[in-house]
């Protein structure tokens, strides 16, 4: 089993910056695929970032694409997620996400089949 603890949400107004961090705990080897998710009220969960741990392959959502960053700690089971130039339309609860297996290396970065999901964290973008 792997936990996942999210921080680093809050609320900021359009423009600024947030930094999530998510630390896994429990049996580490279960996060080859780490990554962020994040829902609005009513719809699905989106892909926002993946990392594949194992040789540093990362994937980003289109509508995020360079405004945020995803990075891995020093220690294989951290990574984070520097979020810049905020949106109102950012403002969803974000969880982070992690996986043993190796489909993050590829297109299936996005399905949200991860083994391991954080309790979510809330980000708030206000105009």
């Amino acid at each position: 089993q792997v936990q996942l603890v999210e921080s680093g949400g809050g609320s900021v107004q359009a423009g600024g910056s947030l930094r999530l961090s998510c630390a896994a705990s429990g049996y580490t080897y279960g996060t080859n695929c780490m990554g962020w998710f994040r829902q609005f009220p009513g719809k699905e969960r989106e892909g926002v970032a993946s990392i594949y741990t194992g040789d540093g392959t990362i994937y980003y959502g289109t509508s995020v694409k360079g405004r945020f960053t995803i990075s891995q700690g020093n220690a294989k089971n951290t990574v984070y997620l520097q979020m810049n130039s905020l949106k109102p339309e950012d403002t969803a609860m974000y969880y982070c996400v992690a996986d043993p297996n190796s489909f993050c290396r590829g297109s299936s970065w996005s399905v949200p089949v991860y083994n391991y999901w954080g309790q979510g964290t809330q980000v708030t973008v206000s105009s």
